[in-house]
């Protein structure tokens, strides 16, 4: 009974709000003033690049798709690896095109050292990724590998978060905003064990971004 008389008075006060909502206490208020330093670089690939290195990523500049993948293989080749998990179609296209193979039976993905995916759009201010459900790769695709790299093209880079929104508001104007949608900035870290920072405690140890200089495909 006392749980009901609860419940009651919670409705109750929600009805009322509804009915009489409060106005609100500061009519001065601006929102309208950037409130952040502005940008020391007039090039947001380059803002994008320091802000993401602080954050203990490492970001990769490549002028073509072709550059990407020689870089991509040689990076493979000092980790020792010649392949990678990927499970977008697109992704896979450009790999498969310049001799990289790629393993795309989800099943597998607890098996995964090295995973490449793409995004929904970097974030220069924060050096941030913007991923999403809507990805082929699906949310795992993001925190099992222990070194996940990001490609991204140049049309994919934004200056800040509100940009980062518009667009994706505007991506999926039709289809309905994600059902996830996720900032990663750097790789996963925790400083929760006698204050020492520790990387990869939660999901990928390292994360790299190749940034391709061109429009998507």
């Amino acid at each position: 009974m006392q749980e009901s008389t609860s419940r009651e008075k919670v409705l109750k006060a929600i009805r009322d709000a509804l009915v009489n909502p409060m106005e609100p206490r500061y009519h001065e208020e601006e929102y309208v003033a950037k409130i952040y330093a502005p940008a020391q670089s007039e090039y947001v690939e380059v803002v994008f690049a320091e802000a993401f290195a602080r954050v203990k990523g490492s970001f990769v500049y490549n002028s073509s798709e072709a550059e990407f993948s020689e870089n991509l293989k040689n990076l493979l080749q000092a980790r020792g690896h010649s392949d990678v998990h990927c499970y977008e179609n697109n992704l896979q296209a450009i790999l498969n095109e310049h001799g990289i193979f790629c393993i795309n039976a989800h099943d597998e993905l607890v098996n995964c050292h090295i995973a490449v995916t793409s995004c929904e759009f970097l974030v220069a201010r924060t050096g941030s990724i913007m991923v999403s459900s809507r990805q082929q790769c699906g949310r795992r695709g993001f925190i099992f590998p222990p070194l996940h790299i990001v490609v991204a093209w140049r049309n994919q880079l934004v200056y800040d978060l509100k940009d980062a929104f518009a667009a994706l508001k505007e991506k999926y104007r039709e289809e309905g905003i994600p059902s996830l949608i996720s900032m990663i900035t750097g790789p996963s870290r925790t400083a929760d064990i006698e204050k020492t920072l520790v990387l990869g405690a939660h999901g990928p140890q390292e994360l790299f971004v190749f940034f391709i200089d061109d429009e998507g495909r």
